[in-house]
């Protein structure tokens, strides 16, 4: 039975174990060549993080294509070695820049009776292998050395999953790999409208890994696996947060760049935010971290963009400023330091918005909250904001009093600054002089 995402669960390999021939015993040279090759080869693994891997699972369980970007030699191929037997999934290499056009849009076969039957567009062998098999892992190898001939018949099997008269199974997930253009043999730039179609992950060896690799011990990554309880809630997330960002910065909804670099890697477009709305979703229903997802959300829509949206999603996730404010002494600030000041300083944005005497004094009982809950440096500038908002009427509220170290770091740091700004002053002024004598 095919596996769909929902399944997907982490199995590390049974440690490599080949038959060693006893070099005791009567052997040819070969034989003993054999033994020392069986001993090179008995390796065991350990488990072991990888956002890369982590990344490229979901992006082949959300059914997108992936591109693979990275030097020659560190590890590509390994990791979808590993990907395929993970997922149970046969691998089916095929070198892109060995290949013509016609064997990925079909060689035109006639029969009969071409008038009235047409001519049909044969696929290749490894094309009716997958089909045969119905599910697979079709591994494109050396993109980036496929000329733009073949780079424009590789469009309908990126996105329609055609080859010749044939269609690929829904269980075939596409990976391509390819190096920079720069270390390429005879390397050329990916078109734009191919390289829309991937996800753009870029691949990075570890020397830790390779040390202890080398040394008999190889890794072996936890894969991600879907909740079926959160599928509902992280589709819904992941509209609400692409559409909320796109309806704000319309002019990323389509971007094509001006360079052909950089339009040969991810860049936003309708079909590039489908596939980042896809990937939200299946990140947000493994609960995988925000590193993962970036890596993801970057590979679809490009760096920019992609930066752009992970803040959205910070913004977005942040509690709600009148929340805040109704209960200040219960609530719930968020534990990491840049999204926990943002809160603080979005619930004193809201009093400045409307001004009123129990909104203040509730804003200076949530500063007073967050001193106790958390790093009170995070403190110093909506307590600034917050003290310049007081209207003449105001008495200083009772919570103000657990806040005088806070006021006192924030009057020592705006003395510090003084005097470092009168310090490079003197210092200017001095140079200057110098320069005139």
């Amino acid at each position: 039975m095919p596996h769909t995402a929902a399944t997907i669960r982490a199995q590390a390999p049974a440690p490599h174990r080949s038959p060693v021939p006893d070099p005791t015993a009567s052997a040819s040279p070969l034989d003993t060549a054999t033994a020392l090759l069986g001993l090179l080869a008995d390796t065991s693994t350990e488990p072991r993080a990888n956002d890369g891997l982590e990344a490229l699972t979901l992006a082949v369980s959300a059914d997108l294509p992936v591109l693979l970007w990275g030097e020659p030699g560190i590890g590509k191929t390994a990791a979808l070695m590993q990907l395929a037997e993970t997922l149970d999934l046969p691998l089916t290499t095929v070198i892109a820049s060995v290949h013509e056009p016609s064997d990925f849009s079909g060689l035109p076969v006639i029969g009969p009776d071409p008038a009235s039957e047409g001519i049909p567009m044969a696929p290749p062998d490894w094309a009716v292998r997958l089909v045969r098999a119905g599910r697979g892992l079709l591994f494109l190898d050396e993109l980036s050395t496929a000329p733009p001939a073949v780079q424009a018949a590789l469009l309908r099997l990126v996105l329609e999953r055609r080859v010749g008269a044939l269609r690929l199974p829904p269980a075939v997930r596409i990976v391509a790999a390819a190096n920079p253009p720069a270390s390429a043999a005879d390397g050329w730039e990916l078109s734009p409208p191919l390289a829309n179609r991937f996800v753009h992950l870029t691949w990075h060896h570890d020397p830790d890994v390779v040390v202890r690799g080398l040394g008999g011990t190889w890794p072996v990554a936890a894969l991600p696996a879907l909740a079926p309880e959160r599928l509902t809630d992280a589709v819904a997330y992941a509209r609400r947060a692409v559409c909320g960002f796109l309806t704000a910065r319309p002019t990323l909804v389509h971007q094509l760049p001006s360079t052909e670099t950089v339009r040969g890697n991810a860049w936003p477009s309708p079909r590039s935010w489908d596939m980042a709305l896809r990937l939200t979703a299946f990140a947000s229903a493994a609960g995988s971290g925000r590193d993962v997802l970036a890596l993801l959300v970057r590979g679809a829509v490009g760096d920019g963009p992609g930066y752009e949206f992970l803040a959205h999603l910070d913004r977005m996730d942040l509690p709600d400023p009148e929340d805040l404010l109704a209960d200040p002494a219960n609530a719930v600030l968020p534990e990491r330091g840049d999204r926990r000041q943002a809160a603080l300083d979005g619930a004193v944005a809201a009093v400045n918005a409307r001004p009123e005497k129990w909104r203040w004094q509730a804003a200076w009982e949530l500063l007073a909250h967050a001193a106790r809950s958390g790093p009170p440096d995070l403190l110093v500038t909506p307590a600034s904001a917050l003290a310049a908002l007081r209207r003449p009427d105001w008495p200083a509220p009772p919570a103000i009093e657990g806040l005088s170290g806070v006021v006192a770091l924030s009057q020592r740091v705006a003395r510090a600054g003084a005097e470092a700004d009168g310090k490079a002053r003197r210092e200017a002024e001095r140079e200057r002089a110098e320069t005139w004598r």
